[in-house]
């Protein structure tokens, strides 16, 4: 069996690395033993891509990178390391050059952009008491409880904050679709794996919040494309 190359997750807007919990323990029982989650600040892009590209530096062998939600944008970003070996976008941003995040957004706006709110400080949070429906409807209440409670606000203005040189072009990737997702619209998603040339696209019927909802799949889905590369 070929090497198992490291495998760095980024987590979005409104989660922070334990969001990848489920999944990092799936990928230990299919042996991954280099299995790094980044703590983003989400003050912007380029400093978001700069602490990946610092913790992808750290590794001395292939780079798998994997990107939910704005972490897409974030290995979109920083993905252009030479030890990168691929990309898997996990219902994620994936933008063009000069492209935002909020720019894609308008094309099909999601049905929870409503419940999204700035505070006094310009940090943008998902409604405590819309976060279930507008993010993980299909976890339990509790759990929900405790992300709403828990969750990590970005900074506005990341939102907005433009792809450079966009790694997938010259990077082998992968892309997992979200059917209910309400965060980013599954059209949206659907639009941005067709552009990324992707090795795969899979469909899975979920919320946003696949990596809480659907870890098992996810996993499987990042060891394929690490097999991927690896050979």
């Amino acid at each position: 069996m070929s090497h198992k190359p490291t495998i760095i997750l980024v987590h979005g807007f409104w989660g922070g690395a334990a969001h990848w919990g489920k999944v990092i323990l799936e990928l230990a029982h299919r042996g991954y033993q280099s299995v790094h989650a980044v703590e983003l600040p989400l003050t912007s892009l380029a400093e978001d891509a700069e602490r990946t590209r610092k913790m992808v530096a750290q590794e001395k062998g292939p780079v798998v990178l994997v990107g939910h939600s704005y972490g897409g944008a974030v290995i979109t970003e920083a993905g252009d390391q030479p030890n990168v070996a691929g990309l898997v976008y996990i219902a994620a941003f994936a933008p063009d050059e000069g492209e935002s995040p909020a720019a894609i957004t308008q094309r099909h706006p999601p049905a929870a952009m409503a419940n999204i709110e700035p505070d006094s400080d310009s940090y943008l949070w998902l409604k405590a008491d819309k976060f279930h429906e507008s993010f993980c409807q299909d976890i339990s209440l509790e759990d929900a409880f405790v992300l709403a409670a828990t969750q990590k606000a970005p900074l506005a203005g990341t939102f907005g904050d433009v792809a450079t040189a966009p790694a997938w072009r010259k990077k082998p990737s992968w892309y997992q679709i979200a059917s209910e997702d309400r965060m980013i619209a599954p059209e949206n998603q659907a639009a941005m794996s067709a552009r990324l040339g992707a090795r795969r696209v899979m469909t899975l019927e979920a919320s946003h919040a696949l990596p809480q909802s659907k870890p098992l799949e996810v996993a499987a889905f990042i060891d394929e494309a690490a097999m991927a590369v690896s050979k």
